[in-house]
């Protein structure tokens, strides 16, 4: 699974330096993969979808910091748990039950993230 900002965040931006993957962005702010990771140019995702990791995404919040899924990891192969959960003043990181992912898949995605480190 992967760890999202519910709306009760207060935007201190106490979780964004904790994430070793550089999944968390402030609100409105672009995001991209190859931001904090090992990823460089056109990354291939294994089925039949290709994108620049360099290549500029939309914000996925205006309002509130959030974690993009697809690089987060949960700290799995970093921490013992996600550390933006651990130093977060209000408790809003939380388990995103939509999105679930075994200690395997989760460190598959580490390797893949930093790849070229």
């Amino acid at each position: 699974m992967a760890i999202k900002i519910t709306d009760e965040c207060i935007n201190c931006g106490a979780c964004e330096p904790e994430c070793p993957n550089n999944a968390i962005y402030d609100a409105g702010a672009a995001w991209r993969f190859s931001d904090g990771t090992g990823l460089k140019g056109v990354i291939d995702f294994g089925d039949g979808n290709t994108l620049n990791a360099e290549e500029s995404q939309a914000a996925l919040s205006d309002d509130i910091y959030y974690i993009v899924p697809d690089k987060c990891t949960e700290c799995v192969g970093f921490h013992d748990e996600p550390q933006c959960a651990a130093v977060c003043p209000v408790d809003c990181c939380v388990d995103d039950e939509d999105i679930r992912e075994s200690k395997e898949e989760l460190l598959a995605k580490k390797d893949w993230l930093h790849i070229n480190e």
